[in-house]
Parts: structure tokens; sequence; C-alpha cells
């Protein structure tokens, strides 16, 4: 069965983008902070880019972790996350547009590219800074910036051509030699972005606070990617069910969304519970301002994104009917990508805009504008292929899902 995007969705989509960029402008007119209109755009560009950009990312390692792991209760929602994946190259071109213009000097989100910080004698030489460019440089952050994309546009592109190849095959009860290749290239997707998902977040969310680091923090950004896309495809699933869509979708299926969404927030709580504890705890000075900034400036947010992430999944779902009833996940799901998405926030304006940062109109509209094109691409990328992977050998296992 092949999805028709509706005009309500198509709607709603377009609805998001008109009232989030009037919510942008407002915020604009009424914007009077010493860092300008200019650095609040850019620093929510970056948040924003990254936050939609990364479940694109995971949607491409949970689709592969499938085929490595042949999870057959995957199979009836595989369109899901390739339709997940679909955004990739609109994430990336916001991204490519905020790293061009740090290192044209038209913003300032990452100290480490301003004039002078890495030679000494200038009046912006900055030795830490200047200790660390063996690997904070234009060439190698370029250069690593464009073999992450280009190796993750390759796999995506990989999956979801193969992935309607196969429904084409005339199989005869065999097994798909595109399946067979889709195992070999999802563990060397899964090897690669064992690195990349943390040297990505390394590059472009840790380096903004260039003199502080943390051996925990590319294992925290991916786990908060992973939670971000799940509640999305728990959301798409309910969407696609409730139209008459994804029949073969049994109340065990969506017990098994439930139950990853429910373990990776207990994976990100456990990894923001240990990075903030460890560092706190041994109280150096040069790892303890990361949070001292954070506490003193953006304590509200910052708890509060703990509490929302961590207590409402973890005690929600933590019963087996809840993680079963599709109707009650959706409401805590759109929380818990709200939540994760002022994660990101909070990684990001705090080493940018200091203590000026806010959550207010310029936040919020960016926000409402990058989800209303996130939504339109997702469903325009569902309804160019059947909902179904017929052909995939573990179809019929999955139809007959239960537990």
């Amino acid at each position: 069965m092949e999805y028709k995007v509706s005009k309500q969705a198509k709607l709603t989509a377009i609805t998001l983008v008109v009232v989030g960029l009037l919510s942008l402008f407002a915020g604009i007119a009424l914007d009077h902070s010493h860092h300008g209109v200019s650095g609040r755009i850019w620093a929510n560009l970056l948040a924003d880019g990254y936050f939609f950009f990364s479940m694109s990312i995971a949607a491409i390692f949970f689709l592969a972790l499938q085929y490595v792991a042949e999870m057959a209760w995957g199979v009836t929602t595989q369109r899901v996350f390739q339709a997940i994946m679909a955004f990739l190259p609109v994430g990336a071109v916001v991204l490519l547009i905020v790293f061009f213009a740090s290192s044209m000097h038209w913003n300032h989100l990452y100290h480490w590219m301003a004039e002078g910080v890495m030679e000494e004698g200038h009046e912006n030489y900055d030795k830490i800074i200047a200790g660390k460019s063996g690997y904070l440089n234009q060439t190698f952050f370029w250069g690593r910036t464009l073999v992450y994309m280009a190796v993750w546009f390759y796999f995506a592109n990989w999956f979801r051509k193969n992935s309607i190849k196969e429904d084409k095959l005339n199989l005869d009860g065999s097994v798909s030699p595109i399946y067979k290749k889709a195992i070999v290239k999802s563990v060397l997707f899964i090897a690669f972005f064992a690195y990349t998902s943390s040297s990505s977040a390394w590059d472009w969310l840790m380096a903004i606070d260039v003199h502080w680091f943390s051996t925990m923090f590319g294992w925290y950004c991916f786990s908060g990617m992973w939670i971000s896309m799940m509640v999305v495809a728990v959301v798409i699933v309910q969407y696609l069910k409730k139209n008459g869509y994804l029949k073969e979708v049994n109340s065990s299926h969506v017990h098994d969304i439930g139950k990853w969404t429910f373990a990776i927030s207990c994976l990100w709580s456990y990894l923001w519970f240990c990075q903030f504890m460890l560092i706190w705890y041994s109280n150096i000075p040069e790892e303890v301002t990361y949070y001292v900034q954070r506490f003193n400036d953006y304590r509200g947010l910052y708890l509060g994104t703990f509490f929302i992430n961590f207590l409402m999944p973890f005690f929600i779902l933590m019963s087996r009917d809840a993680k079963r009833n599709g109707i009650f996940l959706i409401p805590v799901a759109l929380v818990i990508f709200v939540g994760h998405w002022l994660d990101v926030l909070i990684m990001v304006l705090p080493g940018t805009l200091f203590e000026e940062g806010t959550l207010g109109l310029v936040e919020i509209g960016m926000f409402l504008m990058f989800s209303g094109v996130f939504i339109y691409v997702v469903l325009n990328s569902l309804s160019k292929a059947p909902l179904q992977t017929k052909n995939h050998p573990m179809y019929d296992e999955s139809l007959h899902l239960h537990h």
C-alpha cells in the first residue's frame, strides 16, 4: 500500500513554517541583546540544523542495526526509518552554510576560528587553543566534515535505492542478494558511524566551548540523536495507522518501538548524569566551568531538560501497557522530542551567546520552521515507495510478531 501525502499534512507543514517565520521576525524585532540578532540566528541555525540532521544519521544507524542483528520486528516499519533519512541533504546544507559563515568570520560561533587565536604574539593569541591546532584547523575541520557527510550520504542512498530495487525482484522464495549485501554494508556503516558520530559532535558542538572537553560527550550526543529519532518514528507510525496505513503493524510492533524509546531514554539519562557527576565532583576549574555557566545562566532550561527527558519516559513508559498503547505514546513522544531539542540548544547557546542566550521567539520560531520542513520532507519521502518491503526475507516473520 502506497502512502499519499494528504492536504491536511501539507497544510500542517506549511502552517508550522509560516508560524515559525512570523515568530522569528517578531523575535528579531524585539531583540536588543549585546550579541545582536545575527549571532542569535546563527546559533539557532546550528542548533536546529544539527538536531534535525542528526536524526537522519541515527535513522541510518538504526536501519543498519536491524540488518546486522536480523531484527524481524522492524521490517514492517523500515520505510519509516528510510523516510527520516530523507532529511539528510537539507540538514547538511544548513550545517555547511553555518560552517562556511564561521570560516569566513561572518559569525563567531567557534572561537578557535577567530583571527590570531593560534598566532603567538597576536592580541587574540590563546595558548590552550593553539595547543589544539593539530586537530582544530580549518583544513582538517573541513576535510573531516566533508568526509562525514559524503560517507553518510552514500550509505543512506544505498540503503534506500536498493530497498526499493529489492521490492521489484522476482525471488520465488529465495533470499535476495541485496539483503546479503545490506548486511555487509551495515557492518561497514556501523564501524564508520561508531567513530564519526562522536567526532562530528566534537567538531560541531563540543568545539564551541573550545577550552572544555569530555570523553563522554560523543556518546552523550549519540544517545540524544537516537532517542530523538525513535520518538519521531513513534509519531509517524501512529499517524500512518490512524490514517489507515501500516495495517501490518500490530501492538507488538508498537511495543518494541516503545521499548527502544524507554531503553535509549535510560541510556541518555545515564550518560547525562555520569558526565555531569564526574566533572562536578572532581571540581577541576577548567572542566567544571562548562556546568557553572549553565547553572548560573541557564539553570531552569538545563535542569528542566533532564527531568523532561528522564522522568517522563522512565516513569510513564515503564509499564508494558503504556509501551503498547500507540495513542498514549504520541504525547509522551512529542514532549521528549521537544526536551531533546532543548538539550541541543543548551549545548549551543551558552558557548555562543553566553549569558544573553534565552528561549524566546527566535528560538521557537526557528524550531517550528525546521519542524515544518522536516515533516514535509519525511512525508514526501514516504509517498515515493510502497510502505512495506515485501521481498525482505523476514517480512512474513514480522507480520506474525506476537509477544
